[in-house]
């Protein structure tokens, strides 16, 4: 793993766990490619997904390298008492706004309904002076009931907002300051 690699630490709702937020580097590419499988696997249902000829779900090259070229992008993994237990993609907003997305949260199953995904989302999402847009498709049902959770707990503003560049996303803006 990347030796400078940004950490997150979470007390977990589990006594005497660690949650750690590694930000990779690209020689952790593939690793974060592998474990986008099971991501695309669960959310293929309602995507309407099928695998490629090879049995892997399509992943686009260019859009996964800027999470190690965009200094405003990162990979990061999740680890739960040192095991790999999922990853978080952060990137730049593309829609002009000044506030990065939390684009992607992956926990694989054995570490979910844990509060661990929550625990770490909420510091994520609380820490420094960025704003922050949460995005998620209204399809996923998963998705919405965990983000709803979480957005509801919040210390820190939360406005919906309505954007046109994809109608079946739901987006909210968390802000660092009061909302006027």
């Amino acid at each position: 793993m990347n030796n400078g690699a940004l950490r997150y630490f979470t007390e977990s709702p589990m006594p005497e766990t660690t949650v750690e937020l590694i930000q990779t580097g690209p020689e952790e590419a593939e690793l974060i490619r592998n474990l986008y499988q099971y991501y695309a696997y669960e959310s293929s249902d309602w995507e309407q997904e099928d695998v490629e000829a090879d049995g892997r779900f399509y992943i686009h090259d260019e859009h996964l390298s800027r999470y190690w070229q965009d200094p405003q992008w990162s990979a990061n993994l999740l680890l739960v008492d040192g095991c790999i237990a999922g990853f978080m993609l952060i990137e730049g907003s593309e829609l002009g706004m000044d506030a990065l997305e939390l684009a992607d949260l992956f926990i694989l199953k054995r570490y979910r309904r844990r509060g661990i995904g929550s625990a770490i989302a909420t510091q994520v999402l609380c820490s420094g002076a960025a704003n922050w847009l949460v995005r998620f498709y209204d399809q996923d049902e998963v998705s919405q009931a965990f983000w709803r959770s979480v957005l509801d707990n919040l210390p820190r503003p939360v406005q919906t907002l309505e954007l046109d560049d994809d109608p079946q996303l739901v987006t909210y803006l968390i802000t660092r300051a009061a909302l006027h």
